[in-house]
């Protein structure tokens, strides 16, 4: 089953494990997460700081770069996985599991974002990947990413949990209603649209 075909109810929840230690696993509150990364971030810059040599502008730039490649990340991620192809009933449950339960269930709050062992056990993964990768640069790169992703996670619960803002801002509300209500197969930046401006997924398919 597509996402696109999965009917919106506005109260309610999923079991999706019968094991209650699962089941809790796969839920959490917002300030977790937010918590967890916020901190995570913190702590790498003040690493970055007393333990690297990196000046102020390479920490900038690469701080900027960092939340400017979790933008597309997210992008494709939403994109590509949360809404792959459903061609198997092994793709269609394993789609369902991870993302088409948040389009049945959108005012869900408990699980407006990924649980908490999943997302530091891939912060963790991320870490030793990119230090590979960029060295020291790591320590500037990695906590751009992570404050991406937190702003991320704060906007996709605002949009869900409350009524949009009387300003600018607003249009992250409607861009995701449109995602949620209207065409499943559009619109998939939460944090932002530019991803869909370029890859042309903002305007709604014939």
């Amino acid at each position: 089953m597509e996402t696109t075909d999965v009917r919106p109810k506005n109260t309610g929840s999923k079991k999706l494990f019968k094991s209650p230690v699962l089941e809790k696993l796969s839920r959490t509150h917002i300030s977790v997460p937010l918590t967890i990364f916020i901190t995570f971030s913190g702590s790498l810059l003040y690493w970055s700081i007393t333990h690297t040599s990196l000046t102020t502008w390479q920490t900038i730039g690469m701080f900027s770069l960092g939340v400017l490649t979790f933008t597309w990340f997210e992008y494709n991620m939403h994109r590509y996985v949360f809404h792959m192809s459903t061609y198997t009933k092994a793709r269609a449950k394993l789609q369902y599991l991870i993302h088409g339960v948040h389009h049945e269930f959108p005012k869900d709050k408990d699980r407006l974002a990924m649980p908490p062992l999943l997302s530091v056990t891939i912060a963790t993964i991320l870490l030793l990947v990119f230090k590979l990768i960029l060295g020291d640069l790591v320590f500037s790169f990695l906590p751009g990413f992570v404050v991406g992703y937190a702003y991320y996670l704060s906007v996709h619960y605002m949009v869900h949990a409350f009524q949009p803002p009387k300003n600018f801002f607003k249009w992250l509300w409607i861009n995701h209603g449109i995602h949620h209500y209207k065409n499943g197969d559009v619109v998939f930046g939460v944090s932002s649209p530019l991803w869909d401006y370029i890859y042309g997924t903002m305007k709604k398919k014939n």
